[in-house]
């Protein structure tokens, strides 16, 4: 199946033409909008299109610049197009016909540039945070409550002071009153302490 979509930014503009040039193509379905293209989350009808797609259908856009606004835009929607087991055709970008043999080559070796990039992002964040850990920064929230308090809950508890009351007095839930006084909570606090002194 054949599944077009034309975009115009705004309500006096005219689709005509590009409606037209889908009916041309053989389009089974057409998704329109009149909308600004400034982002993907302001064009529902594009939504719909890429949502409707199945196995072996192809997008038909009538013009690549109504239906993306920059290189990393049209990338996204090649993605998803291609997550669908669908393919993509543009019209006026006659590069841009991914159901030839030579349009899948490009739509591959696209897909291996958003896997590098992808994979290069992993790999900085995961120096950053190496090199944060080397210095001793501690992730990750900040103890709701200070060593001292810990130490306070643990001492009232076992005097017999209930847990709803404990949880009243230090302004937190009653389930943060339960892992306080579970070893494992007093191991983590204490050893974020002393990453904070040493950072």
């Amino acid at each position: 199946m054949k599944i077009g979509y034309c975009r115009v930014s705004s309500s006096g503009q005219n689709l005509d033409r590009q409606i037209e040039a889908l009916k041309a193509e053989g389009c089974d379905r057409l998704y329109c909008e009149k909308v600004s293209g400034k982002s993907m989350a302001n064009r529902p009808e594009l939504a719909k299109a890429l949502k409707s797609l199945d196995i072996n259908d192809v997008l038909v856009l009538a013009e690549w610049d109504r239906a993306t606004r920059s290189m990393q835009d049209g990338l996204s929607i090649i993605q998803r197009v291609a997550e669908k087991g669908a393919l993509i055709k543009v019209l006026d970008r006659q590069w841009l016909d991914l159901t030839t043999p030579i349009g899948k080559g490009i739509l591959a070796f696209l897909s291996a540039l958003a896997e590098d990039e992808r994979l290069r992002i992993r790999r900085r964040c995961q120096e950053g945070l190496k090199i944060a850990k080397a210095k001793g920064k501690a992730f990750g929230r900040t103890p709701a409550l200070t060593e001292h308090q810990v130490h306070e809950i643990l001492e009232r508890k076992a005097e017999g002071e209930s847990v709803r009351d404990l949880a009243k007095s230090y302004g937190v839930g009653s389930s943060t009153i339960h892992r306080v006084c579970t070893t494992d909570y007093r191991d983590r606090n204490s050893v974020q302490k002393t990453r904070r002194k040493s950072a």
